[in-house]
Order: C-alpha cells, then sequence, then structure tokens
C-alpha cells in the first residue's frame, strides 16, 4: 500500500468514527464535499488543516498523522530563481493574449471592476467557455498597473490523467517565480508557506492568474493578504467556499458574439456572410463555444474549396458541440499530423517543446516543428509563448482518448519510454552544465534522443530546468507508477546541481528515498551503491548525520571508480563534521587516485580543493595554499567554478598573516563571483572567510562586519546547519575584538545547536572558546568545558 492509500485508509477511519456522511462531515469540517470524496478516496492528498479539522471532529491529536501525511504530500519545491543575471526584468509568465478576443464586454467589466474592490475575482463557467482567455486578456489589460509580476499558473484541476497540484507546490512555484531566494522559503508546513507567500507579495504590485482551480480548498493558501497584488482564478466549478472572492459567471457566447468569432478567427471570411443559414447552423452544432468555434473557423480557413455548408455537415457528424468541432479537425489531418496529436495525450499536460516532441514522436528535430505548426495552424495546439506548446485540457482528453483507441499499446508503450527517455538525458545534459558537484557518469536509462536542447553555460542549463520542473517531477512520478525503475534511480540524480544551488533538501531526501526504493527492485549493485550514496548525501545535506553515515556504510564498493570516489568524497564532509579530523585529508586523496583511475580530471579537481581545504583546518598553512594554487592553475571558463571557489578561499585565509593584500584580493574576488553567481550559501562562506582572515590581520572591525554580513544572509536561511558553520568562527572574532559576552552568546548558540545537527567538531570548537571565555572569571567551568570538548573530538 502507498504511503497516499495509507493516509486515505487513515481518514476513513476517522469519518466511520464520526458517523456521518460525505456531506455532512465536510458540512462540519468546512470543506467542500467534492473535496473530501477525493481526500477519502486516496486521489488527493488534503491540505493539512483538512486533516487537523476532521481530527478535531472525532476528538482525536491530530499529530501522529503529521509524519505519514509529509511522506503523502510530497511537497515539491518550486524552481528557484536561475541567477541574479538570468532574471534582470520583472517575471511575466502570461500566455498570449488572443488577437481574436471577442464579445465578454459585460463580463470584462465585471472582472475589471471586482479586481479594482476586491483585489481578487474567481471566473467560473463550463468547459471550452472561454474562461482562461477572458482571465488572461484581463490580466494583459492589467499588466501596466502591477509592473513587478505578471505571473500565471495552470492548477490542473481538471487535467485527465493528472492530479489537480496541491497549494504546496502551487506556493513553491510562485514563491520561485518571484525569485525569492530559495532559502528564504520554509522546507515545510502549507501554513508558513502561505505566509511566506503573503509576505512577498505584499511588497509587490503584481497580477496572478490562477487556471484551472479543483475547489476553494486548493486556491485558498494562494489568496494575498494586504498589498495592492490581484489574483484572478478560473475554475469549472463555483468556488462556493470562498465567500470573500466576487464571482463571475460565464455563458456561451451569444449569437451574436458567436458570429463575429467564427468571422474574425476565420479570416473575415466571405464564404460565411454568402451562406447565412449554413453560417448559424455552423454556430448551433459548435454550441457558441469559443474554444469549437475557432477550431471550425481554422478548417473553415485552410479548406478554401469548402462552402460553409460543407463546414457544417461535417461538424454533425460529431457526437457533441466540442467532440464535434475536434473530430472534424482530427479528420483533416494527414497520418503523421493526426499521429502526433494522438501521442501528444501521453503527456502528463503542462507546456512542452519541440525537443521533447521530436523524442516523443521519434521524429528529426525539423519534422517535429513543422508538424507542431501544422497543429498550431488547426487550433488543436496552443502556443502560449514564443518556444512553449500545450494542449487545452479538453483538446489533450481527446487526444489521449482517441491514442488508446487507435494506437496499439506496444506503440503506446515506446512513446511513453521516449518520453521517460528524454527527460533523463537532458536532465543529464544540463546537469553537465552545472559543474556544481563532481560531474555524474552518463545516464543508463533508455536511449538518448536524437536532438537535445543545447545549454551554452549553467545559466541556460538552470533556466531550462526551471521551466521543465513540473514536467520532469511528472516523469519521475510516472517511471515509478510504470516500474521505469532505471529512470526512477537516475533523474534525481541529475537533479542534484538543482537542489545544491536551491538548499531543497527535503524533497531531495524524498526523490532519493523512492529512488533507493526502484535500485532495490532492480538489485543491480551499481545502481544499489549510487543510490544508497545519493540518499547519504540528501540526508548529510538536511543535517542528518547518523542516517548519512548509514547510508554511505550501506554504499559500500560499488566496483566503479567514479561512483567510489564520489562516495569517498562524500564521507570526507561527514567525518569532518563528526569530528574525525584526520579522516577527511586520507577520503579526499583516495578520491582524487580514483577520480584519475576514471580518467575525470575535473573531479580530481574538486577532490584537490577540498584537499586544500582539510589541510587548512588542520593547521597546515603552507601545504594548504601550495595546494589551492595548483587548483586555481587548472583552466575552466566559469570563474565561479566550485574547485576554483574552493581554492581561492582556502589560498586567502592560508596567506592571510604572510601576504595580507594578496588574501583580501582572493576573498573579495570569490565573494564577487559568489553575489553573481546568486549563491546566498557560497556567498555567506565567503564573507566568513574574509571575517576570520580580516581578524587575523588584526582589522578586527572589518573582520566583525563582514561577519555580521554574512549572518544577515545565514538569518534568511532555513537550514540551521549552515549556521552552525560560521557561529564559532564568528565568536572568536568578538572574544578578539573585546567583545567577550557576545562571543559567549554565539558559542552557547552553537552549543545548542551542534548536538542536534550532529556537528560533534563544531561542538568540541564551542566547548573550546568557552573555555577560553571563562578562565579568569569562572576556572572551574573552563574546567569543564575543556573537558567537554576532548570527550566531543573521537
Amino acid at each position: 500500500m502507498g504511503q497516499q492509500d495509507e493516509l486515505a485508509g487513515r481518514l476513513r477511519a476517522l469519518q466511520e468514527l464520526s458517523g456521518l456522511g460525505v456531506r455532512a462531515l465536510a458540512r462540519d469540517a468546512g470543506l467542500s464535499s467534492s473535496s473530501l470524496s477525493r481526500y477519502l478516496s486516496g486521489q488527493t492528498v488534503p491540505p493539512w488543516p483538512a486533516v487537523v479539522a476532521l481530527c478535531r471532529l472525532v476528538k482525536r491529536d491530530p499529530r501522529p498523522l503529521r509524519p505519514l501525511w509529509e511522506r503523502s504530500s510530497n511537497p515539491l519545491p518550486a524552481p528557484p530563481k536561475a541567477s541574479r543575471q538570468v532574471q534582470p526584468k520583472p517575471r511575466n509568465d502570461l500566455p498570449r493574449d488572443v488577437p481574436d478576443f471577442t464579445g465578454r464586454e459585460a463580463q470584462l467589466a465585471a472582472v475589471l471592476a471586482a479586481v479594482d474592490s476586491d483585489r481578487i475575482v474567481a471566473v467560473d463557467g463550463m468547459a471550452g467557455v472561454g474562461k482562461t482567455c477572458l482571465a488572461v486578456h484581463a490580466a494583459h489589460r492589467l499588466a501596466a498597473d502591477y509592473p513587478d509580476a505578471q505571473l500565471y499558473v495552470d492548477l490542473h484541476g481538471f487535467t485527465e490523467g493528472r492530479e489537480p497540484m496541491d497549494p504546496d507546490s502551487v506556493l513553491r512555484m510562485l514563491l520561485g517565480a518571484l525569485d525569492v531566494p530559495s532559502e528564504r522559503v520554509p522546507q515545510e508546513g502549507l501554513e508558513q508557506l502561505a505566509a511566506c507567500w503573503r509576505a512577498e507579495l505584499a511588497q509587490r504590485r503584481a497580477v496572478v492568474v490562477l487556471d484551472n482551480a479543483a475547489d476553494a480548498e486548493q486556491v485558498r493558501p494562494v489568496l494575498p493578504g494586504a498589498g495592492p497584488s490581484v489574483v484572478l482564478i478560473t475554475s469549472r466549478n463555483r468556488l462556493l467556499g470562498l465567500d470573500e472572492v466576487p464571482p463571475v459567471s460565464l455563458d456561451v457566447l451569444s449569437t451574436e458574439e458567436s458570429a463575429e468569432l467564427l468571422t474574425r478567427a476565420s479570416g473575415a471570411d466571405t464564404r460565411l456572410s454568402q451562406d447565412p443559414e449554413s453560417a448559424a447552423e455552423v454556430l448551433r452544432l459548435c454550441g457558441h463555444l469559443p474554444l469549437a468555434l475557432r477550431l471550425a473557423a481554422a478548417r473553415l480557413r485552410h479548406r478554401p474549396g469548402w462552402t460553409v455548408g460543407v463546414l457544417a455537415e461535417r461538424l454533425s457528424q460529431g457526437t457533441g458541440e466540442l467532440d464535434a468541432a475536434l473530430a472534424m479537425s482530427v479528420r483533416q489531418l494527414d497520418r503523421p499530423q493526426a499521429r502526433l496529436y494522438r501521442l501528444l495525450g501521453l503527456l502528463p499536460g503542462g507546456t512542452f517543446d519541440e525537443y521533447l516532441v521530436a523524442a516523443l514522436a521519434d521524429l528529426p528535430l525539423g519534422s517535429a516543428r513543422a508538424l507542431l505548426e501544422d497543429l498550431l495552424d488547426a487550433h488543436l495546439v496552443q502556443q502560449p509563448t514564443a518556444d512553449r506548446y500545450r494542449l487545452h485540457d479538453l483538446v489533450h482528453q481527446h487526444a489521449r482518448r482517441a491514442c488508446e483507441e487507435q494506437d496499439t499499446p506496444t506503440d503506446r508503450e515506446r512513446a511513453l519510454g521516449r518520453f521517460l527517455d528524454f527527460y533523463v538525458h537532458a536532465a543529464a545534459a544540463a546537469d553537465a552544465a552545472m559543474p556544481v558537484l563532481a560531474p555524474s557518469r552518463s545516464p543508463l536509462a533508455g536511449q538518448p534522443p536524437t536532438a537535445l536542447p543545447q545549454f551554452g553555460d549553467k545559466y541556460a542549463a538552470i533556466g531550462w530546468l526551471t521551466t521543465e520542473y513540473e514536467n520532469m517531477i511528472a516523469a519521475f512520478e510516472t517511471a515509478d507508477a510504470v516500474g521505469a525503475d532505471v529512470h526512477v534511480c537516475e533523474l534525481p540524480r541529475f537533479l542534484r546541481a538543482y537542489f545544491a544551488r536551491r538548499c531543497g533538501t527535503t524533497h531531495l531526501n524524498f526523490l532519493f528515498e523512492r529512488a533507493l526504493t526502484a535500485a532495490q527492485r532492480l538489485g543491480d549493485p551499481l545502481q544499489l551503491a549510487e543510490a544508497h550514496s545519493d540518499l547519504g548525501f540528501a540526508r548529510y545535506n538536511a543535517g542528518r548525520m547518523a542516517e548519512a553515515a548509514a547510508a554511505y556504510e550501506a554504499a559500500g564498493l560499488a566496483g566503479d571508480a567514479r561512483v567510489e570516489a564520489e562516495l569517498a568524497m562524500r564521507r570526507g564532509y561527514l567525518s569532518w563534521d563528526e569530528g574525525r579530523t584526520e579522516e577527511p585529508l586520507e577520503f579526499f586523496r583516495l578520491a582524487a587516485k580514483l577520480y584519475e583511475e576514471a580518467d575525470c580530471p575535473t573531479g580530481a579537481a574538486h577532490a584537490a580543493a577540498s584537499e586544500a581545504w582539510s589541510l587548512l583546518q588542520l593547521g597546515h598553512r603552507d601545504q594548504a595554499a601550495q595546494r589551492a594554487r595548483e587548483v586555481l592553475d587548472i583552466p575552466h571558463p566559469d570563474p565561479a567554478w566550485p574547485p576554483t571557489l574552493t581554492a581561492r578561499i582556502t589560498l586567502g585565509v592560508a596567506v592571510a598573516t604572510e601576504a595580507p593584500d594578496e588574501a583580501t584580493a582572493h576573498l573579495n574576488r570569490a565573494l564577487t563571483l559568489a553575489r553573481e553567481d546568486g549563491h546566498m550559501n557560497n556567498e555567506a562562506w565567503s564573507l566568513n572567510c574574509l571575517g576570520v582572515a580580516l581578524r587575523q590581520m588584526g582589522r578586527y572591525e572589518e573582520a566583525l562586519a563582514a561577519h555580521r554580513e554574512a549572518f544577515a544572509l545565514l538569518d534568511a536561511l532555513f537550514e540551521e546547519h549552515w549556521k552552525i558553520r560560521f557561529l564559532n568562527a564568528y565568536a572568536e572574532t568578538c572574544r578578539l575584538a573585546g567583545l567577550p559576552e557576545e562571543a559567549l552568546r554565539l558559542h552557547r548558540q552553537a552549543l545548542e545547536l551542534a548536538p542536534k545537527l550532529g556537528y560533534r567538531h563544531e561542538e568540541a570548537l564551542a566547548h573550546q572558546g568557552m573555555a577560553a571565555l571563562l578562565a579568569t572569571t569562572d576556572p572551574a567551568a573552563a574546567s569543564e568545558h575543556r573537558a567537554a570538548s576532548t570527550a566531543e573530538l573521537p
């Protein structure tokens, strides 16, 4: 039984305890009955407040359910800002405004009036009636008055074959779109996320479109608080649970509006005016639905030999207004166009690009591009931005059904396999362009597609990962569902550098837990070793030291030099934090040797830079400086390449007393590079080390300023294991600068954090610092701290 099914079972037990039916239980818990039905059936994971409300109704403590809810909900992180260099302009995600927007004057006025008075509006109406078109058109009208951001999210409330987005994922996506540093985004807790979103939105004038909402519970946490920003919501259902949000309901177009839209969408075709009776029949057969009218107009525009009567006759062969229009449009496709249309139904929804389409259909890139243009001309595919495509939910549903009916199971399976192959191999290519870590090996899953996106630098790679993130998670879920275990193992591995830039430790742990399960099903020794090592890496980055050590131990020997080198590097970092100060040097030197055996010079450079840093921590300044200079001599096009950055910081601290000008030059250069790279953790690290070097030069006021600036950044981080790395150094600077009380406070903070996080070395350093500070004022306490510092080191 999966985690989601288990949670649904626990919720059904709560319903049995209540003795109420679904409607009554939903009413008493303040939920919609449709949402509660999905929660009880396991179709959707409820937000945590809904679980709390159900527990309180039957007088049960909800806290025991929290771990199961967290594992079930799998709140996925929003993509981070790519870089301070990549997105200098305000974010604009709005789809293209349709050039033939027709009618709806009263409804548009109502939307704008509601926004003006309430800052929120909900547009509801049947499928295909034009809700998204109206909301996007209104958002474009409002954009000039809300210049800070124009955001759009498809909530997939009614996308076939896909669960609606949970509020947690929506909030993370929107916070990422606002360029909120991921370190400021709470890792857990829907209420904390919603508060963070409201606080960020309150500082901006932004317009947000929440399209295709399933129900009120999905959007309530995303509504703005104070401030001027506005939100436009669309849904097929009236969102009765949002009493404070004014609704605007859409019906089908009037006869006059339908006629005008058909005329404009067909390019003012004179055949319509020449046969008004048949034109009126076309309007009737299309049910006055904008989507069906555009499809019919596209057919007429591209069939100069047809009369309007022929168009009406073809439409009359369908079973419903939209089905008739779709069936007619699809019948006019040639074989390659029709095949691609059906295969697009296999995609999980959302937007896609021509590279994915080429892989899905096993076509050359140029052919895929040409076929997409054909489907775009037929109004079967939409193009929200210049290089992205999407299917309307109803079109997606039709294509999916057609694929199931007309394509063989083997053909569908092969296409799905190519879809999964594409995302593993494309993620691997993006990972190779982001050298945050030592390079991963080439993917083993499936076959590489004939065409992959080209990433000129790490910013292009991050931008692609940001755009494709939702699709990659959908691919991961699909691979897990169909038993594509190699893909499940490998896709998270190629997202490590992406997560490393955003410190997404909670979600990285979740993905690698499932990757390990897939590796266990495979039984392949190499996949198992990598999965254990990767999970240990995720545990370490989350500050879960004991679990990281256990995972690394389970990894054992992989029989692959590169994989074993990576494990040695990771064990080196862990052993230092656990207080085994001599071991890291051995691990890093072993890693360098293994990387050389694997003919991986970039990995060897990572190991050499870590070796230099380890030598510095052990007090071997001259050796550390020499090793760091060797790394700096290695050519690399990216000045912020992690080995270069590590070596530059190491060298700056190592020569601080002997060559202060050179030291500050290296450290200020590292700081500048970290800032330009948009990497807040590296920026804080550079500032902290600059403070240490300035302290060693006796420049205490400048040193304190650097430490304070570092902690101003660290206070914005939600992962406390970053703070513990810098507290003792800051405290030592305070002690030498004549601030003993501040130094004591910082050491005490380190003593509070270190045991919880498993940082025994930092705990020992804090005791040593306390002993030095208390030596004259409280000798007995100082003696206890000296003894404790010795006990903490293995």
